[in-house]
């Protein structure tokens, strides 16, 4: 294989950026994504890649739940905060503040929208994992082009 062709083809795919929230107990993860889809529609099903040896998938694991955060156009640094460890303080994860949605997943307040799941397989292969979640409740507090990679100068593929 050509493995310029490969990464240069790969790279060609749009991703938007999105934040899946997560809590287990007392612990909580959130962590930046780059790939999510709508896998059905009855029921609603979505499909997401989750990095295989991350505390987030830990924590859907654990709880059977998760949520994501959709993030729109200019929250470059909303989704750059969630490219590192999670930060817990009070009603603060990584210095933005998130309400506990109806699974008991943080919702963060500065997202346009987010959905919450029940997280229902987990396809392990590879270094990030696919799973698979159907959404159970779902809001939007304002309208907002999605935020992708191209926009924040990242490329992803390969």
């Amino acid at each position: 294989m050509d493995e310029a062709a490969k990464k240069t083809a790969l790279r060609m795919i749009p991703y938007g950026l999105f934040v899946i929230t997560t809590r287990h107990g007392d612990e909580y993860g959130a962590a930046t994504i780059n790939w999510i889809t709508q896998a059905s529609f009855q029921p609603p099903l979505v499909a997401l890649g989750m990095k295989a040896d991350s505390a987030t998938l830990a924590h859907a694991k654990g709880s059977g739940h998760f949520a994501i955060n959709v993030l729109g156009s200019g929250q470059k640094d909303l989704a750059f905060a969630f490219f590192k460890p999670t930060q817990v303080e009070g009603s603060r994860l990584s210095g933005y503040e998130f309400e506990p949605g109806a699974t008991g997943a943080p919702l963060l307040l500065d997202a346009p929208a987010w959905f919450e799941c029940r997280l229902t397989d987990v396809v392990e292969r590879g270094d990030h994992h696919v799973v698979l979640g159907e959404v159970l409740e779902a809001g939007v507090r304002r309208e907002s082009p999605p935020l992708t990679l191209s926009e924040v100068g990242v490329f992803y593929g390969g």
